[in-house]
């Protein structure tokens, strides 16, 4: 009778372990994908503002078409993107965005009256806001992704990965450049 209490208690234990290594990778997945999502917003967000800076620029600098196409792709690129899974189009397309913004800004350079017109300034905080949001979002982002790394890479919740269908997932690196912050001077 002992031992059948015994054999019953470790059965009961067992299963509990596994329960509990199975909600905790999946909970670290869960967080590391709405910290993906976080991301996203930050990115939509930004690529939203970017018509109305585009069209604040637009008034004064109507010869600088080629800047603006640019800023256009760029866009269309971070949306397609935000739309997806994978971190490093996700990343590439924020570059590319990016680069595009400072070719804006550079423009803006060139019109005296633009630096000092209130919408554009108005954009240009809301575009510094939204930038600091997609750096918190990224290292929100990777501290998930870091979590769940450990889990997946340790023991014992390696052995549950399989049950829990949970992976190692990529970290969002910055591209190359990305290190240092763009020169814009006004």
């Amino acid at each position: 009778m002992l031992i059948a209490i015994i054999v019953i208690v470790v059965i009961v234990a067992l299963v509990g372990f596994v329960i509990m290594g199975f909600n905790k990778l999946r909970t670290s997945d869960v967080s590391a994908e709405e910290a993906l999502g976080g991301i996203d917003v930050q990115l939509t967000r930004r690529a939203e503002l970017i018509p109305n800076l585009v069209e604040t620029v637009r008034g004064y600098a109507s010869h600088e078409k080629a800047v603006f196409e640019e800023v256009t792709r760029a866009r269309a690129g971070v949306q397609a993107a935000a739309a997806g899974d994978d971190v490093p189009a996700k990343a590439a397309a924020d570059a590319a965005l990016q680069q595009a913004l400072v070719r804006v800004n550079a423009v803006a350079e060139a019109y005296p009256d633009l630096k000092a017109n209130t919408n554009f300034l108005e954009l240009q905080t809301q575009l510094a806001e939204t930038e600091n949001q997609i750096a918190f979002a990224r290292q929100y982002y990777n501290d998930a992704v870091a979590t769940l790394n450990k889990l997946v890479l340790t023991i014992p919740w390696m052995f549950f990965t399989g049950i829990a269908n949970v992976h190692k997932r990529e970290f969002y690196d910055a591209p190359e450049g990305q290190a240092t912050a763009p020169q814009v001077e006004f």
